[in-house]
C-alpha cells in the first residue's frame, strides 16, 4: 500500500494558479485520456476548444446554472445538472477524467458531490480538483461574515468581471489540506488518493496592504520549509475510484 507521505507535496500558491491548466494537460495526455467532464466550468470551460479538438477529446461542461452555461461560447457540448443532488444522473455516462476549479467550496453537500463524482468515473478514471482551503485567513473571513460583506470585499481585494465570473456563496465543506482526515473522508465515498498538493500562500489578497504582504511572504516560505497541512490555502486533489463490492460500500461521513 502507498503511504499518504508518498502522496502528498506543497508548493507556492502561485503555482497552483499558474499551474493547474498545465497539470490537466499532464494529466490528460499521460494517461490517454478521451472523455472529459468539466464540472461546474459554466460559463468558463477550462480548456481552449482548440486544445480539445487537436487531441480529439470528448469534452462535456456540466453546471448547474443554465444562465452560466448560455454565457459559455456554443461550441461546447453542456448538461445542465446539480452534481451534488442525491438523485444525480446522467444516464450512465462515465469519463477517464472529471474536473473541476474553484467549485468544491461552493458544494453544500460535500459526501455527496464526492460520491457523484465517483459515480461519473470510468473504472480507471480520476477526477482532479482544485480548491481553496482553510484555515487560510481570507476563506475562514468569507466562510463567517456575511455574503453581501465578503462580495465587497472581493471587490476590493480581489476585482474581476462580475458578468463573466460572478460570485457565489462558499461553505468550505471538505475544503481543507492534505490532513489525515481528508483521505479517510475521500475513502469513505470510495475513493482513492492519488495525489494531493498543497499549496501555501495568499499573495495576490495582500499585494496593496504593504506591511502585510512583508509578514506574509515570510510565513509562506517558513510553511514551505515547515510544512502544516492545516495551514493551506489552496490544493489540488486527484482520486480514483475504489474497487467496490456489497461489503464495502461508501460511507457517508459528516461533511464537515
Amino acid at each position: 500500500m502507498v503511504s499518504v507521505a508518498s502522496q502528498v507535496s506543497y508548493r507556492r500558491s502561485e503555482e497552483a494558479w499558474n499551474g493547474y491548466v498545465p497539470f490537466l494537460k499532464n494529466l490528460i495526455e499521460t494517461r490517454g485520456v478521451r472523455t472529459i467532464c468539466d464540472i461546474g466550468g459554466g460559463a468558463n470551460p477550462l480548456l481552449p476548444i482548440e486544445y480539445i479538438r487537436q487531441h480529439l477529446l470528448d469534452y462535456t461542461v456540466l453546471d448547474i446554472s443554465e444562465t452560466e452555461l448560455q454565457k459559455a461560447p456554443p461550441c461546447y457540448h453542456k448538461i445542465i445538472a446539480d452534481i451534488a443532488c442525491k438523485d444525480f444522473s446522467i444516464a450512465g455516462k462515465t469519463y477517464d477524467l472529471v474536473f473541476s476549479k474553484m467549485l468544491a467550496e461552493h458544494i453544500s453537500d460535500a459526501p455527496q458531490f464526492h460520491a457523484n463524482i465517483r459515480k461519473l468515473l470510468a473504472p480507471e478514471g480520476v477526477a482532479a480538483h482544485f480548491f481553496p482551503t482553510l484555515y487560510a485567513i481570507p476563506f475562514m473571513v468569507n466562510r463567517i461574515i456575511p455574503e453581501s460583506l465578503s462580495d465587497r470585499l472581493l471587490s476590493v481585494f480581489a476585482p474581476r468581471d462580475r458578468f463573466q465570473r460572478a460570485k457565489f456563496p462558499a461553505y468550505y465543506q471538505w475544503c481543507r489540506g492534505p490532513t489525515q482526515r481528508q483521505f479517510q473522508r475521500l475513502a469513505g465515498v470510495g475513493l482513492e488518493v492519488v495525489q494531493y498538493v498543497g499549496f501555501f500562500g495568499h499573495a495576490g489578497y495582500y499585494r496593496r496592504v504593504p506591511g502585510i504582504k512583508q509578514l506574509h511572504e515570510l510565513t509562506t516560505r517558513i510553511l514551505l520549509k515547515f510544512p502544516n497541512p492545516c495551514l493551506t490555502s489552496y490544493a489540488f486533489l486527484v482520486v480514483t475510484p475504489q474497487p467496490q463490492s456489497d461489503a464495502d460500500a461508501p460511507r457517508f461521513l459528516h461533511p464537515d
